[in-house]
């Protein structure tokens, strides 16, 4: 089996690392060339694509794929892969597509509970761009007769990103605005969600979220005192100094439900909650 990455980030990095061994060939793409080097000294064929043009190169390797992820966000003018790639996808037919997508296109519920048929009423222009892109990708399914499965993933963190992080650079904040709950993925969880679903092709909506949507303060004051450090004063929402893109983080509340991923994808998680994580993270990051 061939693997072909568009996007090689920090999600789908843990899924290539996730699947590595079921794959004899994986190749992707990035917009950097020195990270192309590297990707191509941990032995992933790295090719340049800047979002707007594939490179003969790009297309070659893409017509052996036979499992496709799509980690590229989409712009004002639509999905890049699609623009530039769907005729390739077409011709290649690959067995499995993926597509890292957002929980964001749910929009605001006001803290209540989420699933995948709840109809999307995205708030933010970048959850406007994935629900297009996700109808785009569905459309591309049912008329291709192609898999495309859609991941829906909450907050992610891991591994060099997370509130420890936070702590060590100075930046750590407890906000507080009253009923705000946040949901959030560990990218091992992501990756092991993803790969779960490698063993049953269908077109499918997932979301790709933990157990407990909580209080992004109460994320916060674990931290602390897993650190032995006292927590950061409480800071009201409102008086708060935050940028745009920020705030209106604050501006969606909602609880997003997993129940689908476990039902269907026989996917148990990891670290079911913030609580399970951040324990074994701490330990990497002393």
């Amino acid at each position: 089996m061939r693997l072909f990455v568009f996007g090689i980030g920090f999600s789908s990095r843990a899924f290539i690392e996730e699947v590595r061994d079921q794959f004899h060939w994986i190749g992707g793409t990035t917009r950097s060339p020195d990270k192309a080097a590297d990707l191509k000294a941990a032995g992933i064929e790295a090719l340049l694509f800047d979002g707007e043009t594939a490179s003969a190169g790009l297309t070659d390797a893409l017509s052996n794929a036979t499992h496709v992820l799509v980690s590229i966000a989409p712009g004002e003018t639509g999905d890049p892969v699609l623009a530039a790639c769907a005729p390739a996808l077409q011709a290649a037919r690959p067995v499995w597509i993926g597509y890292l997508s957002t929980v964001g296109v749910y929009g605001d519920h006001n803290g209540a509970w989420v699933d995948e048929d709840t109809v999307c009423k995205p708030v933010s222009k970048r959850s406007v761009q994935r629900v297009a892109a996700e109808t785009a990708w569905l459309e591309f399914a049912a008329q291709n007769d192609l898999p495309v499965q859609i991941f829906r993933l909450s907050g992610i963190y891991g591994q060099g990103r997370n509130t420890f992080v936070n702590f060590q650079k100075n930046k750590a904040r407890r906000l507080i605005k009253p009923g705000q709950v946040f949901n959030r993925i560990h990218v091992e969880d992501i990756a092991g969600a993803v790969a779960a679903s490698l063993r049953k092709p269908m077109t499918r909506i997932y979301n790709v979220t933990d157990d407990m949507p909580a209080p992004p303060q109460d994320v916060v004051v674990l931290a602390a005192s897993l650190l032995g450090v006292a927590p950061p004063p409480e800071i009201a929402f409102e008086t708060a100094d935050l940028t745009p893109m920020a705030r209106s983080f604050y501006g969606e509340n909602k609880r997003v439900s997993n129940h689908r991923m476990k039902a269907e994808l026989g996917y148990n998680l990891r670290y079911p909650t913030y609580k399970d994580s951040l324990p074994v993270l701490i330990t990497n990051f002393l």
